[in-house]
């Protein structure tokens, strides 16, 4: 049997997973693979046949496209029509060390937004409906090309952030919204994490509908306004005034250059072999769990969701820093981003589950793949 195993319909992708009896690493373009634990397969369900758009209605704010699309010929196809996905995709290939953006299928499998998710949502949030096969061969339709759809059990939310574990996308249905008018945007210098934690709090708290809210160390607090011009230079005037000290404003072109890297972690691309946390927590706690890592290892960080996205970077060793971050780590969750094979083979990648969480993860696991044909190993060790 070959170990590559492209099918070109959904028909010939249910027969594919129906007769398999060894499991798959699914993959659309590759560009993901070094997320989550290595996969412990000898084959490859490969999905880039999968690659067409299938429906595009822009008066309907409507897009369904194959899972192997590459996300970037999705962006120029939405974006002529001045439109976007508006939680705001990352491009995390210059971290990843691939070579470009990767495959909505798998954006979607990693449940990955950018800033824009404070706002505007998870992309978990913008997706409409979701075709794929289960790992019993049986194919599927979840949601319609409607906003408002009710219908069975929420599948896409489901498999949105299950990297690859329960079934083969074939196909995505999503929202797309105007893109807005322009953009400016606050930069507040000198502050440090509970200052810029603090003065981000204000701003979302605030009536001027900040879309960013970040914090480089050593450079600045950022914070986004989008719209169309009128309201950006009110909204400005008046979060200005809100914070209470001065301020320096980017325009438009220099504030999009500054959250497009925001958005894709660029700051942390100069050494790969250096290991890349990805921790979600409450954003009071952040300055100390940063303050105790930083007693303890030589890290560089940021901040986004005003404070509830931290990203660290910690020098090379046997764990890339596990026991300390989730010893360090008060609640939330923290995500080993980057890091050798050896390495997250040999540590939890994802949070540690409590039992009864973990029991109940297997039990949606076995229900959609009962023979363990999908991305075995990705999310957990293979018992």
């Amino acid at each position: 049997m070959a170990d590559v195993v492209k099918p070109a319909s959904l028909a010939e992708l249910a027969e594919c997973v129906r007769s398999a009896d060894t499991p798959f690493e699914i993959i659309g373009s590759g560009t993901k693979r070094g997320l989550g634990r290595p996969v412990q397969a000898a084959r490859t369900l490969d999905m880039s046949g999968f690659s067409d758009v299938i429906i595009y209605e822009p008066e309907e704010l409507i897009l369904e496209t194959g899972a192997g699309t590459r996300l970037a010929d999705i962006e120029v196809l939405i974006a002529a029509k001045g439109q976007q996905l508006a939680f705001e995709p990352p491009d995390y290939s210059r971290v990843l060390g691939s070579a470009h953006s990767g495959s909505i299928g798998g954006l979607i499998a990693c449940n990955l937004s950018g800033p824009r998710r404070i706002k505007a949502g998870a992309a978990r949030d913008h997706i409409l409906g979701i075709h794929g096969v289960t790992g019993m061969g049986d194919m599927f339709k979840a949601g319609a090309r409607v906003v408002k759809n009710v219908t069975g059990y929420d599948m896409p939310k489901l498999l949105t952030g299950s990297y690859g574990t329960l079934a083969a996308l074939s196909a995505i249905i999503l929202k797309v919204l105007p893109r807005p008018e322009t953009e400016e945007t606050i930069v507040l210098e000198g502050l440090d994490d509970t200052q810029a934690i603090a003065h981000m709090s204000i701003a979302m708290q605030s009536s001027c509908e900040v879309s960013g809210a970040a914090h480089i160390p050593g450079e600045g607090t950022y914070l986004r306004l989008e719209g169309i011009a009128p309201s950006v230079a009110y909204r400005r005037d008046q979060l200005a005034r809100t914070l209470g000290q001065p301020v320096q404003v980017l325009a438009a072109r220099s504030s999009m250059a500054k959250w497009q890297a925001i958005r894709d972690a660029s700051m942390f691309a100069g050494d790969l072999t250096r290991p890349l946390w990805r921790l979600s927590v409450t954003p009071s706690d952040a300055p100390r769990l940063i303050a105790l890592l930083r007693s303890q290892m030589d890290l560089r960080h940021c901040l986004d969701w005003a404070g509830g996205l931290v990203w660290i970077e910690v020098p090379p060793s046997a764990d890339a820093g596990a026991a300390a971050i989730r010893t360090a780590l008060p609640s939330g969750h923290a995500m080993l981003f980057r890091a050798p094979d050896s390495v997250r083979a040999a540590v939890d990648v994802f949070q540690p589950q409590a039992p009864a969480l973990a029991a109940l993860s297997s039990r949606v696991k076995a229900s959609f793949d009962p023979k363990g044909l999908f991305n075995p190993g990705r999310m957990s060790r293979v018992s």
